[in-house]
């Protein structure tokens, strides 16, 4: 078992290391989104992510009369 202090995060990316094969969601440019289980990382933030969906968030504008 892990003691508290080997757990701790101490820098940013031992936090992505806390949650491999966790499942996390991402949010990327152009307002996409993605939920899946994280496999893999690296230093420059490239990720594997398995069982992945997109998160597709739709808004209707309705076009009103304005006097």
């Amino acid at each position: 078992m892990a003691s508290e202090e080997e757990s701790a995060v101490k820098e940013p990316l031992n936090l992505i290391w806390l949650s491999l094969d966790e499942r996390i969601y991402v949010k990327l440019r152009s307002d996409r989104e993605l939920r899946g289980k994280l496999h893999a990382y690296d230093q420059h933030l490239n990720i594997v992510l398995g069982d992945v969906e997109e998160i597709v968030t739709t808004v209707e504008i309705i076009a009103g009369k304005f006097e």
